[in-house]
């Protein structure tokens, strides 16, 4: 007779299993009392762990590492603290519809709501900012639970998924036998679009005279890159994006206009004012893009295309909801136009065509270089060495935008940053799961001297596991974007946002055993740039920046996105 107890698995045992079930290499944490039972089996198996400095750095790495490789990312800490510094990250890969899976450690379950030492109620703290969470009261729930939370991080509208682990369900033991399959009741996103929707949708592209393409973070997450671009080619569709949909489209198509929003620029914000038809895909139109809601898009009919009913009118009143994963829907959609006769659709366009490229000739993109070097040279000067190749990564601010602007992304899940939430401190442990991701490809994070700051710690993490992530410091001696509203909005009131005690970031990247460049006068740029990108590991390219310069263009909040600040 067989010994049913030697069959069993203990709950720390049954966590790494589904981990590899789930084709997890790699996790992202950082060692606690609370889970130390799961890293004494991690220490048995083949799964590479990165422990990072900070748990917040755990979660963005995470992040990073999942909009880098398409996977879902995952993190674990330990319970109280552990978790709590985890919520920032949660929130940010929430936002941006990013699949994280989070294990945190919890206290026994007999000594939960005793106020145990480092006992939180991590499930109550993130059910507003996960997509799913669990508390698991018993081992013998252990292994569904954790396949239901990769399932629901990475189907559907993606999103992070916690599961919050007492420490006897990780010691207690039990016959574990792995799921075949999820399927959950109450849980059933819909993949297929509507078929009737489709002809309408060809009826209104027919009708157009100046339609407009408006791309999302959505096309990125359902791979849809390719389906979007031969669309906007095959109806001479000029294309938009948000901030999360960079890359989506190639920058270098005549078709592209740039950004659209706060920060976008200026065809892309007037195309869209002007436009008659507007195609949205994988956007949940929110504030930074459409500015004043009333005035957003007034001559168009809109049709919405996205995954998550409850994106659809949410903000923005259409004229065609479509429900469905962007692209199987731009698969039948560009099947049905296939067979459609569209006349002469060059012809048709070329008067909306010759007036976007007239807005982009008399108000491009455009700054001055003199003196001091202009954050906006370091990123064009970035572009053009890398080919517009690398991973980029950003912190949160002034970089960010001016990164969004001046790197011309070719390709989907080339640029990665903390959009919705707009989360400081993202861009350093972001480039480390991009970089663990994507061993081969050159990663770079944008910063600037404030944001590089919130994370700095993690330096230690890319000289421990020796990733060469390069790190380019848009140094202005400021919180630049705070100091940009004071000084367009509140009379140059600079309201504890200089950055007076900054750090030699060259000693500073020394002292973790990195390379430390310094660039101050433009002619420095480039071979700073060409020497560090050069350099075989991490680097830290501290460029002294332009102190005062801002982001333009730029739509004072509450006003229309045709009203913009252009100097």
């Amino acid at each position: 007779m067989k010994d049913v107890t030697a069959m069993k698995s203990k709950g720390a045992k049954i966590i790494i299993d589904v981990l590899q079930e789930e084709g997890v290499d790699t996790l992202f944490g950082y060692p606690g009392g609370a889970v130390i039972d799961i890293y004494d089996e991690l220490a048995k198996s083949n799964l590479r762990h990165i422990m990072t400095r900070h748990e917040q750095a755990a979660v963005h790495a995470a992040d990073g590492y999942a909009r880098a490789s398409g996977k879902v990312g995952v993190c674990l800490v330990t319970s109280g603290p552990g978790a709590t510094n985890t919520v920032s990250g949660i929130a940010s890969a929430y936002m941006d519809s990013i699949p994280v899976v989070i294990l945190t450690g919890q206290v026994p379950t007999q000594l939960i709501g005793n106020d145990a030492f480092q006992e939180v109620d991590i499930v109550g703290i993130t059910r507003p900012c996960t997509k799913h969470n669990y508390l698991v009261k018993s081992v013998e729930d252990l292994g569904r639970m954790l396949k239901e939370a990769f399932y629901i991080a990475r189907s559907g509208r993606p999103g992070p998924v916690l599961v919050d682990i007492p420490k006897d369900v990780m010691q207690a033991a039990t016959l574990y036998a792995p799921m075949k399959e999820v399927q959950l009741k109450s849980y059933n996103p819909t993949y297929e679009p509507n078929v009737k929707q489709l002809p309408k949708v060809v009826k209104l592209i027919k009708e157009a005279h100046k339609p407009v393409v408006f791309a999302g973070g959505g096309v990125i997450l359902s791979k849809a890159s390719r389906e979007l671009t031969a669309m906007a080619r095959r109806i001479q569709a000029p294309v938009t994006s948000t901030l999360m949909g960079l890359g989506a489209f190639p920058a270098g198509d005549p078709l592209w206009l740039g950004m659209i929003g706060m920060h976008g620029t200026y065809r892309a914000n007037m195309a869209s004012s002007e436009c008659d038809l507007m195609i949205a895909v994988g956007v949940r139109f929110d504030d930074r893009v459409t500015g004043k809601v009333d005035a957003f898009a007034p001559h168009a009919q809109i049709i919405h295309i996205d995954i998550d009913p409850t994106s659809i009118r949410k903000n923005i009143p259409v004229s065609v909801p479509i429900v469905g994963d962007c692209r199987i829907t731009l698969e039948k959609l560009n099947s049905l136009m296939a067979k459609e006769n569209f006349g002469d659709l060059r012809g048709t366009r070329e008067p909306w065509l010759d007036r976007i490229q007239q807005w982009k000739e008399t108000k491009p993109l455009a700054y001055e270089q003199k003196e001091r070097i202009k954050p906006q040279f370091v990123v064009e000067k970035l572009w053009e060495m890398t080919r517009g190749q690398a991973i980029i990564t950003t912190e949160v601010g002034q970089n960010q935008m001016w990164t969004a602007q001046y790197y011309h992304f070719d390709e989907p899940n080339h640029f990665i940053t903390s959009g919705g939430l707009g989360c400081m401190g993202f861009g350093l442990p972001a480039a480390i799961g991009a970089q663990i991701a994507c061993p081969d490809k050159l990663v770079v994070d944008v910063a600037g001297d404030g944001s590089i700051q919130m994370n700095i710690q993690e330096m230690g993490t890319l000289m421990q596991y020796q990733l060469p992530v390069k790190v380019v410091i848009l140094n202005n001696g400021y919180l630049g974007m705070v100091r940009q509203w004071q000084q367009l909005f509140y009379d140059c009131c600079y309201s504890c946002t200089q950055m007076i005690e900054a750090p030699d970031f060259v000693r500073l990247a020394e002292a973790y055993g990195a390379v430390g460049l310094r660039a101050t006068k433009p002619e420095e740029v480039e071979t700073t740039l060409k020497e560090g990108l050069s350099s075989p590991g991490a680097v830290i390219m501290d460029f002294v920046v332009e102190s005062e310069e801002c982001v333009y263009p730029m739509v004072p909040s509450g006003k229309p996105i045709t009203e913009m600040l252009l100097v």
